[in-house]
């Protein structure tokens, strides 16, 4: 009988062999601390650097390490793989660069017990935002603007990095998730609330990152079209229910 799993953490990564051993070590240290039993899912996102061969050795050294290695597809592929593929009651994902303090890993989790979906915010009156530049900031406003419009209204941050979800909520919403790009994050909340899903927005404090791989003009071009596939996927019924 396999042990029961009570937190999975998946880690998108693409190029991110420079960045990815602190994080794992942030996160197993953490994790290591409390009496939650853990697994961490590196998806490697058909990367081109030793982004594998990072996680591989660390998964040799540490059994609660796995590898899962996919073709370069995309963060909201990279993500729906390692969420599908996890074994744990609650579901983490987070970004390879951990742009937050580990213990916000154990924080979302706990909220799980009145909520189906927990996502961090970087807006509101207890969330920082430190080191981002004002365009970037300015720009996930405006984004924000639209996503509340066209998608999702009263969810200020749709785009933070880290998010939970309980095992039952997760199996329904990321098997029908279709955005493979950045854009999947609006996806993914739209299908929540759909499907009735009680979702909950937790302010932190949050790091940029400047060697952050979204381009902020490209892609937020890309996620707009996104919000509208989702509405015609919507349309269509994609989602059901």
């Amino acid at each position: 009988m396999a042990e029961r799993i009570d937190l999975s953490v998946v880690i998108p990564a693409y190029n991110e062999e420079g960045r990815l051993p602190a994080t794992l070590q942030q996160i197993s240290k953490h994790l290591t601390g409390t009496d939650i039993r853990y697994e961490i899912i590196v998806v490697d996102d058909g990367s081109t650097d030793e982004t594998r061969e990072v996680a591989a050795s660390q998964a040799q050294s540490d059994p609660c390490v796995r590898l899962l290695m996919t073709r370069h597809a995309g963060k909201g592929a990279a993500v729906r793989s390692g969420a599908l593929a996890a074994r744990g009651e609650r579901i983490l994902f987070c970004d390879a660069d951990l742009p937050m303090a580990a213990e916000e890993l154990t924080r979302l989790p706990v909220m799980l017990s009145e909520h189906d979906v927990v996502i961090a915010s970087r807006e509101g009156t207890a969330a920082r935002r430190i080191g981002e530049p004002y365009y970037r900031h300015l720009m996930g406003r405006v984004f924000n603007v639209v996503v509340q419009a066209l998608a999702i209204p009263g969810i200020q941050d749709t785009q933070c990095g880290l998010k939970c979800f309980t095992a039952a909520s997760a199996g329904d919403i990321f098997t029908r998730q279709t955005v493979d790009g950045f854009g999947f994050d609006v996806e993914i909340l739209f299908i929540a609330r759909k499907l009735g899903y009680r979702i909950a927005e937790v302010p932190i404090t949050w790091s940029h990152r400047e060697s952050s791989r979204v381009d902020p003009v490209r892609d937020t071009l890309r996620m707009l079209g996104d919000i509208l596939r989702v509405r015609w996927n919507d349309l269509r019924g994609v989602y059901g229910r």
